[in-house]
């Protein structure tokens, strides 16, 4: 099965890279992003690359050769669902926050709206890709949609799950080091498998390619993010206790990390995990097993995300702390706040949490992120509704300097580890700031020690000293 034209549904950070990739390493085949979201299409058309919705090193330049060749967007939904042979399924799918589930399941909304529109606009045989980071067993629910539309329009359903890190997607994206593809185990189940396969070996080598059934697609996806996000979460419990025993969790980390069976990523001590799919995925997890009734399986993912939220707020408690035990009245620098460097991606960033808990002590926040806009800062903060945007605005100020933003400021807090932090020029901050000066590096990208004599008191995660 040739395929000649892709639709993706979903413009936003899986879909829109993810896709250009597709369209600049498959130029014979042409690919439309679709979103009902207007300003969002609109940006991805723009001419000004720098505007993109969606900021990635690399996806420019990717945008910029395929865009107009193969490569389009369009709000028009309908027309790219009729003519395409292939449809990636790449919207929002977050941790529902109603009814049965609440707080853990995946909110599935989107992903049957799209499925129901598929039904209803097909005149001719579809593949079906689930690109969004979905629950086990989704793709039966969307076949069951698919195959009732009493239009005789054949179906094939894939789980296609994304591994990308935000900051190296276009990276992950061009050199994967796999890609895993999962269908029914049928004549037809098959072709439509091998029809996906033949995008990816464009580019990707097809040892790399891992094909399996739909289920383990699904469930591997999951795992993948719960092991990753479960050693960030062991390594942050231990940082805790390096603080109060005068080890150094720096120093843990390297002496395990040698260690072959264990290896030396995601053993970076930090202020916690965000993003868009570490949370998201444990909590899925954890109400499957909840479902099936193994309530031991979902206690033990569970607490990997409750050490994470006491990471959080262990980082704020101790800049109250640290503040003679209050905050009120006092300003407090953010460096940073996106969930980590080279994206403008703040879902569930570290950043949100401790502005929140500082907020609730009355401190005043500036904050500085070369990438993330203000209207996102503030929106991230009405979602949580502990406050009126109104006070929000008033509490928490945006900057676009970050020798501006630290001006009589009497503590910085290191939220991102976006790598221009490192090229300050400290003195200076620390001649803008009120004395004594504090740094919480929550990040671990600082030299704590250069900036101690500059005049700094410094705090890093997994030290016990000061």
């Amino acid at each position: 099965m040739k395929i000649k034209n892709i639709c993706c549904i979903g413009a936003g950070y899986v879909g829109g890279p993810t896709m250009a990739v597709v369209a600049q390493k498959c130029p014979h085949i042409k690919v439309t992003i679709v979103d009902i979201n207007e300003s969002r299409i609109a940006a991805w058309n723009d001419e000004d690359l720098s505007k993109l919705p969606v900021f990635e090193p690399g996806l420019d330049e990717v945008v910029k050769e395929a865009r107009g060749r193969n490569l389009f967007f369009s709000t028009d939904v309908d027309k790219a669902i009729d003519e395409a042979d292939m449809i990636f399924i790449s919207v929002n799918t977050p941790t529902k926050t109603y009814g049965k589930g609440k707080g853990m399941a995946a909110d599935l909304k989107y992903i049957e709206l799209c499925a129901r529109q598929i039904a209803k606009i097909s005149k001719s045989n579809k593949i079906v890709v689930e690109k969004s980071t979905l629950p086990v067993r989704t793709a039966s629910a969307i076949k069951n949609i698919l195959e009732h539309t009493g239009n005789g329009v054949q179906f094939q359903i894939l789980s296609n799950p994304e591994f990308l890190a935000e900051g190296t997607a276009i990276e992950d994206l061009l050199s994967p080091d796999r890609v895993l593809i999962g269908g029914d185990n049928t004549i037809e189940g098959q072709k439509a498998i091998q029809a996906l396969v033949d995008i990816y070996a464009n580019w990707v080598p097809k040892e790399r390619i891992l094909t399996t059934n739909l289920w383990s697609s699904e469930l591997s996806k999951l795992t993948a993010n719960a092991f990753l996000a479960q050693r960030v979460s062991s390594i942050n419990a231990m940082s805790e206790l390096c603080e109060k025993s005068g080890a150094d969790i720096n120093e843990v980390a390297k002496a395990i990390g040698m260690d072959g069976r264990i290896g030396s990523k995601f053993l970076k001590a930090s202020v916690g995990f965000g993003g868009s799919c570490f949370q998201k995925d444990i909590l899925n997890l954890v109400y499957i097993a909840k479902t099936y009734g193994l309530k031991e399986v979902a206690d033990y993912w569970e607490q990997v995300i409750l050490m994470n939220e006491h990471q959080k707020k262990r980082f704020s408690d101790n800049i109250v702390n640290t503040l003679y035990n209050t905050v009120s009245g006092k300003k407090i620098t953010f460096f940073g706040w996106a969930f980590k460097k080279d994206t403008n991606d703040t879902r569930e960033s570290a950043a949100i949490q401790v502005a929140d808990n500082l907020l609730s002590e009355q401190a005043n926040i500036l904050v500085y992120d070369p990438k993330v806009i203000e209207e996102r800062i503030y929106a991230d903060l009405d979602y949580l509704n502990s406050r009126t945007s109104e006070e929000n605005r008033d509490l928490l100020k945006i900057k676009t300097n970050p020798y501006e933003a630290s001006k009589n400021s009497h503590a910085i807090a290191i939220l991102t580890e976006w790598d221009e932090f490192k090229t300050y020029d400290w003195v200076k901050i620390y001649n803008h700031m009120n004395k004594p000066a504090f740094i919480f590096d929550g990040r671990g990208i600082l030299d704590m020690e250069e900036l101690k004599k500059i005049g700094f008191v410094c705090y890093k995660i997994g030290s016990g000293s000061k």
